[in-house]
C-alpha cells in the first residue's frame, strides 16, 4: 500500500490496483418486503459508505460494493419484517439508524464503512391509501358529529334554563320583549283584553 506523493518501483511489477477512497453513495432501489402484519410497501434507501481498508476491499470478497448491497437489503428485510405498517410509518426516523447498525459489522469485513443510511420513500399500495383515507374521513365526520350533539345538548340546555327563569320571574318575558322592540325587526301586539293579563305585550 503506497501512501501520498512519488514512488519508485520496479519495471516488472506493472500491476496496480487503484482504489477510491472518497464518500460514494450506494442507491437501493424501491424493495418491495412484507410488514410484521402481512402488508407490502415499497421501501427505497440511500447509503453513504467510503472504502476504509483498500487491501480488504480489494482481497476480501470479488465486488465489496455489491456485498455492501446485497446486506443493505437482507438488513431492510429483516427490520422491516419486524414491524407493522403503522410502526413502520410512525418510527421512520428510527429504520435508517437499526439498517446502519445491521450493515456496519459486515460492511467492515470487506473494507468498507457505512456513514450513513437514509430512507428515500416509503411507498404504500394504493389501496392501503385509500383505506386511510376512509378511516380519516370516517374519524372526521365522527368528530363533526360529536361537535354537533354537543352544541345541541348546550342549545336545549341553555333554552331550559331560560324557561325556568321565565317561570320564577314572569317580568323577564316583558323586558324582553321591550329589547325586542328597541332592537327592531320584530312584531309587537299590544292586547287591551281584561285579566291580569292586560296591558301585557306579545311577540308572535
Amino acid at each position: 500500500m503506497l501512501g501520498p506523493g512519488r514512488h519508485r518501483r520496479p519495471r516488472w511489477r506493472r500491476r496496480t490496483v487503484r482504489v477510491v477512497v472518497r464518500p460514494r453513495l450506494l442507491i437501493v432501489p424501491g424493495q418491495e418486503v412484507l410488514t410484521g402484519d402481512g402488508l407490502t410497501v415499497k421501501v427505497s434507501l440511500i447509503a453513504t459508505c467510503r472504502t476504509t481498508d483498500p487491501r480488504r476491499w480489494h482481497e476480501a470478497v470479488e465486488g465489496a460494493d455489491g456485498f455492501v448491497y446485497a446486506a443493505l437489503q437482507v438488513a431492510l428485510r429483516e427490520a422491516v419484517a419486524g414491524r407493522t405498517l403503522d410502526e413502520l410509518l410512525t418510527a421512520r426516523e428510527a429504520l435508517p439508524e437499526a439498517l446502519r447498525a445491521s450493515v456496519a459489522p459486515r460492511a467492515e469485513a470487506v473494507g468498507v464503512t457505512v456513514e450513513d443510511v437514509a430512507v428515500r420513500d416509503v411507498m404504500v399500495p394504493a389501496e392501503l391509501r385509500r383505506a386511510a383515507a376512509g378511516v380519516a374521513t370516517a374519524r372526521a365526520e365522527g368528530l363533526a358529529a360529536l361537535e354537533r350533539a354537543r352544541s345541541e345538548v348546550a342549545a336545549t340546555r341553555a333554552l331550559a334554563n331560560a324557561a325556568r327563569m321565565v317561570a320564577e320571574q314572569p317580568a323577564l318575558l316583558q323586558l324582553r320583549t321591550l329589547q325586542a322592540v328597541e332592537a327592531g325587526g320584530a312584531t309587537v301586539v299590544l292586547t287591551t283584553s281584561g285579566g291580569t293579563d292586560a296591558g301585557v305585550p306579545s311577540v308572535p
